[in-house]
C-alpha cells in the first residue's frame, strides 16, 4: 500500500513538472493530501468557493487539484514551480519557511484547522513515552521531519533534555497511516506504537488492545493548529486578486463547516470518495477537540522549540513572520 502511494506522488510531481510553466492571474494549482484534516479544502473544492470570490474581483478563475502524499513531495513540487499552493503539517511548513528565507520566502497563507494527533499503542506495558524501549516501533508518516516526529522530539527534550530529543527516532518507523492502522489492529507486527491522526486515531481506539499514551494538545499546551496551506512570496505578489479569492474562499469553508457539521461530513465522503462510515465521519467533525479554523492557534510553540532545538536556524518573533499578512485579520499565535 505505502510503496504504491509512493509511486502514485512519483508519479503525480513527474507530471505536474512537465508542465510547470508560470500561470498569469486567474489560474491557480492547489495541492492536498488525504484525510479528514483537509475538509477545508474539501469545502472549497466543493462549492467552487475560489471560482466565487474570483468572480467578485472581476476575473475568472482557472483552479486545478491535486492530490499529493507527503510533504517533502509538496516541498519539491512547490519550489520547482509546478504547484502554486500546497498543504502539510506546521513543522514541515516552518522547515521550508526556514530554508526559503531571503529568497523563494515561503510562508503560510491559513491554518486549516485545529486538531489532536494522538500516540496511541496495543503494547499494555507502555503508559508514557518513558516506557518506550528498543522492543517498540512508533509508526509515523516522515520519520525524524513530519508533524508527529517533531512533536515527539519535542516532548522527548521536555523529559529528557535538548541533547536527547532525538532519542525516539531510533525507533521510529516511516509508514502511511492506512498501513500503520491496519498493523496496530491486527497486531503481531513489530509495529506496536503508532503516532496517528484523524480518523486513523479513532478506527484504532475502537480496538480493546490499543490505548492512547500521548496527544499533541498535551505537547503544545492545549488546541493547536494541525496543518497549514502555503505559498510562495512570488505567486503571493503576482497574483493579488487569486490570493485575495483563496483567501476569502477558506474563511467561508471554514465558517460552513462550524455551522453546519453534518453537511460537511457529507462533503469530505463524496469529494475523498472515502471509504469510511458516515457516523464515523460525522463523530470526527462533531468532536469538541477538533475547531476547524484559518486562524493559527499555538504555532509559535513549534517555531520557538524546534529553533531551541537548532532544527530552524531562523527565530521567528511571532506567528506573523511565517504567516503572509492576509492571515493578520484573524486572531493568532
Amino acid at each position: 500500500m505505502f510503496r504504491k502511494q509512493m509511486v502514485a506522488a512519483v508519479a503525480v510531481l513527474a507530471s505536474l513538472l512537465l508542465s510547470s510553466a508560470a500561470h498569469a492571474e486567474g489560474h491557480i494549482r492547489i495541492a492536498q493530501q488525504f484525510g479528514i484534516g483537509y475538509l477545508i479544502l474539501d469545502v472549497v473544492q466543493d462549492q467552487k468557493l475560489i471560482e466565487k470570490y474570483g468572480k467578485q474581483e472581476g476575473i475568472d478563475i482557472k483552479v486545478e487539484w491535486n492530490s499529493i502524499s507527503g510533504a517533502t513531495a509538496m516541498n519539491e513540487a512547490l519550489l520547482a514551480g509546478a504547484l502554486d499552493v500546497v498543504s502539510a503539517g506546521l513543522p514541515p511548513m516552518l522547515a521550508i519557511w526556514d530554508r526559503t528565507r531571503g529568497r523563494q520566502n515561503v510562508k503560510a497563507i491559513a491554518s486549516l484547522g485545529s486538531m489532536p494527533n494522538y500516540l496511541v499503542s496495543n503494547n499494555p506495558k507502555v503508559k508514557t513515552i518513558a516506557d518506550l524501549s528498543d522492543k517498540d516501533r512508533i509508526a509515523l508518516p516522515a520519520a525524524g521531519v513530519g508533524f508527529q516526529s517533531r512533536t515527539l522530539q519535542i516532548e522527548t527534550a521536555r523529559l529528557f533534555g535538548k541533547a536527547d530529543y532525538k532519542r525516539f527516532d531510533s525507533l521510529s518507523v516511516s509508514l502511511a497511516h492506512p498501513d500503520a492502522t491496519a498493523a496496530l489492529i491486527a497486531g503481531g507486527s513489530e509495529i506496536n506504537t503508532h503516532f496517528s491522526s484523524p480518523p486513523f486515531q479513532y478506527q484504532e481506539l475502537e480496538n480493546k488492545n490499543v490505548h492512547k499514551i500521548l496527544s499533541s494538545y498535551d505537547v503544545l499546551g492545549g488546541q493547536a493548529t494541525f496543518n497549514v496551506l502555503y505559498t510562495s512570496q512570488k505567486f503571493h505578489d503576482e497574483n493579488p486578486k487569486t490570493y485575495k479569492a483563496l483567501y476569502n474562499a477558506l474563511v467561508e469553508a471554514a465558517q460552513f463547516i462550524r455551522a453546519n457539521k453534518t453537511k460537511a461530513a457529507d462533503t469530505f465522503i463524496r469529494v475523498q470518495k472515502s471509504k469510511l462510515a458516515p457516523a464515523l465521519v460525522r463523530r470526527i467533525v462533531e468532536d469538541p477537540e477538533i475547531y476547524f479554523t484559518v486562524s493559527p492557534e499555538r504555532s509559535y510553540v513549534y517555531a520557538d522549540k524546534m529553533h531551541e532545538l537548532g532544527v530552524l536556524k531562523n527565530h521567528a518573533a511571532s506567528w506573523k513572520d511565517y504567516f503572509f499578512e492576509e492571515a493578520y485579520a484573524q486572531p493568532g499565535s
